[in-house]
């Protein structure tokens, strides 16, 4: 087992606190419990354990501390900081997940899933390049991976690489036809490039793998009504927002990676007199998961 080294300032204080100072003045070092590394180990991995029972059961608050202490009672375990680093990502603070995801793959250079993880925190930071690099080298080593092919399609969207984009989200969707989201992308893909009617497949198949998603059902609405189908698209538009009212938001639809063409293209489709009367009901109404 890996050994490391542990601060002993809690024992020095219990031992401080416990000791009785003899009356004259001669040195006396207070008693400091010894320490079993092993065991010590064993303890944080346990706790890893614990962190990740609470994860299974989303209780990220709960699961953060004990992630936390496994780093310090188990410093050689990649694992240990592997998970504190997603749990750093999942509260947002990105900035504390790279720096602890990297030293997971400092421990184990070779551990795919770290760059995977690593590649969708850079994107999130926006460094594409740092992304492009550790998603790519992370499916070097394994490329069945349909949901990092999809982050490595992201990342060549943002670095306007479309046709390497599309390649990724292809392949993603080759290895889980399930997959609706890499189809829905190449649909983005396709519109910003000027090809409505290829965009307009990929939604009609994205919605025909999941009937009940906001995202391609406002879209294909977009696309439709802009062809002159103007009733179809009212109908797709109202069905979209009834599904998730944050699609009316323009920011929300930028974050989700829609281009400036499909964006001013939804501006114009939410500005009718139909689409508004619809966004208005909605404004009246909390967001969708917040």
């Amino acid at each position: 087992m890996p050994k490391f080294h542990w601060l002993f300032s809690l024992s020095v204080c219990i031992g401080l606190s416990s000791v009785a100072f003899p009356v004259r003045g001669q040195a006396l070092l207070p008693y400091v419990p010894k320490l079993d590394s092993e065991r010590l180990e064993q303890q944080g991995l346990e706790l890893l354990q614990d962190a990740i029972q609470l994860i299974k059961f989303q209780q990220y608050g709960l699961a953060l501390p004990r992630a936390e202490l496994s780093t310090q009672l188990a410093p050689e375990s990649y694992e240990s900081w592997f998970i504190l680093g997603s749990l750093y990502m999942q509260q947002d603070q990105l900035d504390q997940g790279i720096r602890v995801l990297e030293k997971a793959q400092v421990l184990a250079p070779q551990q795919e899933e770290i760059m995977f993880t690593l590649g969708n925190a850079y994107f999130q930071k926006g460094n594409y390049q740092a992304a492009l690099k550790k998603l790519e080298a992370g499916l070097k080593l394994r490329g069945n991976a349909p949901e990092a092919l999809f982050d490595l399609g992201n990342t060549y969207l943002k670095l306007e690489q479309f046709s390497k984009a599309v390649s990724a989200y292809e392949k993603a969707f080759d290895q889980e036809k399930s997959f609706w989201p890499a189809i829905n992308n190449v649909g983005l893909v396709e519109y910003e490039q000027g090809n409505v009617d290829k965009a307009i497949r990929k939604w009609e198949q994205a919605l025909s793998i999941d009937g009940q998603q906001a995202e391609p059902q406002l879209a294909l609405a977009v696309a439709l009504h802009n062809k002159g189908e103007t009733k179809k698209g009212i109908e797709l538009g109202e069905a979209a927002l009834t599904l998730d009212n944050r699609y009316a938001d323009l920011e929300f639809l930028r974050e989700n990676l829609w281009g400036e063409n499909l964006i001013e293209d939804t501006k114009d489709f939410l500005a009718t007199p139909q689409m508004q009367a619809i966004v208005s009901r909605y404004q009246q109404e909390p967001l969708e998961n917040e």
